[in-house]
């Protein structure tokens, strides 16, 4: 198998399943009761620990205060986006099946920041990469609308 669809797998498949066991998670905890402010310590708590185990294991560079930096952020976003979430779930009902499919067009803020700032559009076929950005906004509108 070829070392990109490796990364591939690991890095996208896995991630999705993974990604989509957490959205479940998050509905099952509302309607265990779990406040909206006990969330996000809670899941940190997670990652924390999930990292430390990790960190033996992956630890293959040294941290730079630059990286730790860029690492902290990711941590704000992620958490104020994970809030986002746990808010329309549980403060104003919306639906998972529906709001997992609009949160997830992330996808398409990704591309375009990566083709913006990281140049990938001599990487990819820009073609196919603008009839795929096509279909995840028709399916997002289709999903909201259903």
């Amino acid at each position: 198998m070829p070392t990109v669809w490796k990364g591939l797998l690991v890095g996208g498949l896995l991630p999705a399943l993974l990604f989509g066991i957490t959205g479940v998670l998050q509905k099952v905890y509302g309607r265990a009761g779990g406040g909206t402010g006990w969330y996000l310590p809670l899941v940190g708590l997670g990652v924390a620990a999930t990292g430390l185990v990790a960190l033996p294991l992956l630890c293959e560079r040294a941290m730079t205060a630059r990286a730790g930096g860029v690492a902290l952020g990711i941590g704000v976003s992620w958490g104020l986006g994970m809030i986002a979430v746990v808010l329309g779930i549980d403060r104003f009902g919306a639906p998972l099946s529906k709001l997992a499919p609009l949160y997830n067009l992330n996808t398409l803020v990704v591309v375009l920041l990566a083709l913006v700032l990281f140049s990938e559009g001599r990487d990819v076929n820009v073609p196919r990469l603008l009839a795929g950005t096509a279909l995840i906004v028709a399916g997002g509108a289709l999903v909201a609308r259903a």
